[in-house]
């Protein structure tokens, strides 16, 4: 993999590989958010990106201006970011590894087509996210900091919104994470959980609330199948993570070195080599600048083995 080392020049132009539901919504928050100078739509069928470019032109009299337009690979030659939302939906009847299989073919094609043009960062949020941020990696050939995967991001924005309905505060007052696979076997880091710097046990025993294990099983069960239960009824998610996106893409423009819950490839992290999951990264206009080692219990760190043994057995199964 290449040498760290990247010549930053304050560029705010934001490339969206994929102009479906998710690719169209995260430009449509992002038009909003006023982040980006610049943002470009790329798809295979080039009408629907336009259409959708047109559309947010009409709305540019409402917001800060920007420049937003479709084209093709080339105009990832001098953006910031990458956000690759392309790829197969999963199908009735497919396993997670049918689904795995097919992006990685698709991806096999695109990321070539991508980094041709050098872009800066490539943010993958097309799913099973963790497999396809270690594809890009391997195919790209980037320093880890610069491929990151929206992960858990999401995840642990659910997590954080079912903690504040139970404990009937604001959810920006919750601090908790989701980690690992974004997936089934994603693991809630319970032990670190807390409401405006109080840990989680001492803040219910001062509300005098019952939050049993069995109360605390059902908030995690229910942000483990939101994503299921928004799909049943809508059949896709993606004002939420459009939302994410655009909250991880302000850490990146904005330097901010803020601390989220991204996919990125780890070393000994738990004993955890080789392997894309979601851990805490700090994020600034490198990328992931630093990943910081979470402290976990021993039930938590098993957790997470487990949830890396997973995503290790789809890789073997894949041609990567």
């Amino acid at each position: 993999m290449e040498t760290w080392g990247v010549n930053f020049t304050g560029n705010r132009k934001i490339a969206i590989v994929g102009a479906g539901q998710v690719g169209s919504t995260f430009a449509y928050a992002l038009m909003i958010s006023g982040l980006a100078s610049s943002i470009v739509l790329i798809d295979d069928v080039a009408a629907k990106a336009t259409g959708h470019v047109l559309d947010l032109n009409h709305g540019l009299a409402f917001v800060q201006p920007s420049e937003i337009y479709a084209g093709d690979y080339s105009e990832c030659a001098d953006a910031q970011v990458v956000v690759i939302t392309a790829g197969a939906n999963q199908k009735p009847g497919e396993t997670r590894l049918d689904l795995a299989r097919n992006n990685v073919e698709i991806f096999k094609q695109i990321i070539p087509n991508i980094i041709k043009y050098r872009p800066e960062i490539l943010l993958v949020v097309s799913n099973p996210v963790d497999i396809l941020t270690y594809v890009t990696l391997k195919i790209s050939q980037y320093h880890p900091g610069r491929v990151i995967g929206s992960g858990t991001v999401l995840d642990t924005a659910r997590f954080k919104y079912m903690l504040s309905r139970h404990c009937r505060v604001d959810p920006r007052n919750v601090h908790a994470y989701i980690l690992g696979e974004h997936g089934d076997s994603e693991v809630p880091v319970w032990s670190q959980a807390s409401i405006a710097g109080i840990p989680l046990e001492t803040f219910c025993l001062a509300c005098e609330r019952n939050c049993s294990d069995e109360q605390r099983n059902d908030i995690f069960k229910n942000v483990k199948t939101a994503a299921y239960q928004v799909i049943e009824k809508k059949g896709v998610t993606n004002f939420a993570i459009g939302l994410a996106l655009v909250k991880i893409i302000s850490s990146i423009l904005r330097d901010e070195s803020s601390i989220h819950s991204v996919s990125t490839w780890v070393d000994n992290y738990y004993d955890i080599s080789d392997v894309c999951l979601s851990v805490p990264g700090l994020l600034n206009k490198s990328g992931i600048a630093r990943v910081l080692k979470a402290h976990l219990n021993q039930s938590e760190i098993e957790k997470l083995q487990a949830s890396a043994r997973v995503l290790k057995n789809i890789l073997s199964g894949l041609e990567v």
